[in-house]
């Protein structure tokens, strides 16, 4: 006779987090282009603004290859706005599934994160790729700060898409709400262009928005001659800080009543 394997809560979360992951990746090859079209598409829109963006100012932009500067934005402008809006959209689509006990909602948000997170990394890898090929000139002065921005931007989309996950079960009109509040940002966040384009007494116009802090660090953590002017990484964290803080504490209010909804 077989002995019984218990597992730990821990345990049990991770394989849920990592079955879900699974069932997102095969939700993402269910077209005939699959998941590679998650991955060709985000590339293509960036080598045609970038390009195009370099044929308009010589090729640099503050001291920065104009398709780096560009890329930058919108590598993490598009992690943001995908793992935001996936994340929102996980607990309705996986709703079903929470019929069985272990399924929890966070559960299906953290599966859908991780998904959007894999994927740009294999674009940023695939644009690594197609500037070592080109053999364009690239800097990266300090790698672990960039790649704490990237993460930290990361979890401020999933614990934004959890708090709107969960308010789109109690109230399904928060989507029309979530695309007005999410559009804008794809032009006041820095992704075309810098906070030193814009004269310094309208800064407050636009340095509210975490966002816009995250790329002009990033940009500045791969050329320190970019200048780390008006933006601030302690900003940046304390928004990432306050909105996982805000998502956990709303999730952990609401979930029950969200899921029986």
């Amino acid at each position: 006779m077989s002995a019984i394997t218990k597992r730990s809560p821990v345990k049990i979360w991770l394989d849920v987090i990592f079955a879900l992951f699974v069932r997102e990746i095969r939700i993402g090859f269910n077209d005939r282009l699959g998941l590679s079209w998650a991955i060709v598409q985000p590339v293509l829109f960036i080598l045609v603004l970038s390009t195009l963006r370099g044929k308009l100012d010589g090729g640099s932009t503050h001291g920065i290859p104009t398709f780096l500067f560009m890329s930058y934005g919108l590598v993490l402008m598009q992690l943001f706005l995908q793992t935001f809006s996936a994340a929102s959209n996980s607990i309705k689509r996986a709703k079903p599934l929470f019929a069985f006990r272990q399924v929890q909602p966070i559960s299906a948000v953290v599966a859908s994160g991780i998904f959007e997170l894999f994927v740009k990394l294999v674009v940023a890898f695939c644009l690594y790729m197609f500037i070592y090929f080109i053999d364009m000139d690239f800097e990266m002065k300090d790698p672990l700060f960039a790649i704490t921005i990237f993460i930290e931007i990361w979890f401020l989309s999933l614990s934004l898409g959890l708090i709107f996950g969960v308010a789109n079960l109690f109230v399904p009109e928060i989507k029309k709400l979530e695309t007005m509040l999410t559009r804008p940002l794809f032009f006041i966040s820095g992704v075309f262009f810098s906070l030193q384009d814009i004269p310094k007494e309208y800064w407050y116009l636009l340095d509210w928005n975490p966002i816009l802090h995250g790329i002009e660090l990033i940009r500045f953590a791969s050329y320190d001659s970019y200048g780390k002017v008006g933006v601030s990484s302690y900003y940046l964290f304390i928004c990432v800080l306050v909105s996982v803080f805000f998502s956990l504490l709303i999730y952990q209010r609401f979930w029950k009543q969200a899921v029986s909804q």
